[in-house]
């Protein structure tokens, strides 16, 4: 189950990385759900390096 979601995110990743740069790279603006989408995964990926991270620490320091 890990397998799946880890690949659907990052084709989702990949396709939102490369829409959004072709349409700088074009000079235009993307559609608006492409930014929203784009803003949410910057959001999750913030949140989830957070959360991995707070464990890591909880694991060396004997709390885990």
């Amino acid at each position: 189950m890990t397998d799946f979601a880890l690949f659907t995110y990052a084709l989702i990743v990949t396709f939102v990385l490369t829409s959004v740069s072709r349409n700088q790279r074009l000079a235009r603006n993307g559609p608006p759900v492409l930014t929203h989408v784009a803003w949410g995964l910057m959001s999750f990926s913030a949140a989830l390096f957070v959360l991995l991270s707070g464990y890591a620490v909880a694991i060396v320091a004997g709390l885990a």
